[in-house]
């Protein structure tokens, strides 16, 4: 039986949750406080997380950020009555799998989670099989280092802080060296959903992580824009 952690404060909204995914077979937790959500979300193993993001003691923001700091990977869905696309771009940047804005229906909440769980599962499998022959692995390009199996990033031999998606994002260009990407493939590599027309998701993370490896941002040596296109990672020239 898969466990779902309901984390709003809402109680209608909990209550209607909570009703359809029983029915589906799911085995429910719920919290009405986002710190209450958050210790629950740390100290238990969710199959998967429905989280609202205005609550009390701490925002579904502040919970999405700190439970992937923590590397838990439990995929999360954002719920919320706040329909800024700003708000979608940040949530989905620290780590939230998909987002939805109230109302909603059960039913559209409940496939898409399906979807991603789906997604999700053959990932688990696979990484847990190629676990030990990853723990040295490690991609090198120019003054980056990237350890994929350890989600750290050397730069000019220091560490640097990235977001889960940043990370992803940086580790799937860096394994399709010298190759055009679109902001389409992108987004649908990453992302694992159709959002079409939101492809400044994508601009917005590029942007993240060239501050981050590039030693002047005007001048990218790694992360080249194609014009009218997308996106290549390259060695940088010497």
């Amino acid at each position: 039986m898969k466990k779902v952690l309901i984390v709003d404060d809402e109680q209608s909204i909990v209550t209607l949750l909570t009703f359809n995914l029983e029915k589906e077979g799911y085995e429910v937790q719920t919290a009405l406080d986002g710190l209450v959500g958050y210790n629950l979300a740390l100290a238990n193993e969710y199959d998967f997380i429905l989280l609202d993001l205005m609550m009390p003691s701490m925002d579904g923001m502040e919970v999405c950020k700190k439970l992937r700091q923590e590397k838990k990977d439990t995929p999360i869905m954002i719920l919320t009555a706040k329909d800024d696309e700003l708000d979608k771009i940040i949530g989905l940047e620290l780590g939230a799998d998909d987002y939805m804005t109230k109302p909603f229906s059960p039913r559209e909440v409940l496939a898409r989670m399906k979807a991603i769980m789906r997604r999700i599962q053959p990932e688990i499998a696979r990484d847990k099989n190629k676990e030990k022959e990853e723990n040295n692995e490690k991609i090198v390009i120019g003054e980056i280092c990237i350890f994929p199996s350890q989600y750290k990033v050397i730069v000019r031999e220091k560490e640097i802080e990235l977001t889960p998606k940043e990370f992803e994002l940086l580790l799937y260009m860096s394994k399709r060296l010298n190759r055009v990407l679109s902001r389409e493939q992108l987004l649908n590599a990453i992302w694992n959903f159709d959002y079409i027309g939101e492809t400044r998701i994508v601009d917005a993370h590029i942007s993240h992580i060239r501050e981050k490896i590039e030693s002047d941002t005007k001048k990218p040596a790694y992360i080249r824009t194609v014009r009218g296109f997308g996106y290549k990672f390259e060695a940088p020239k010497r």
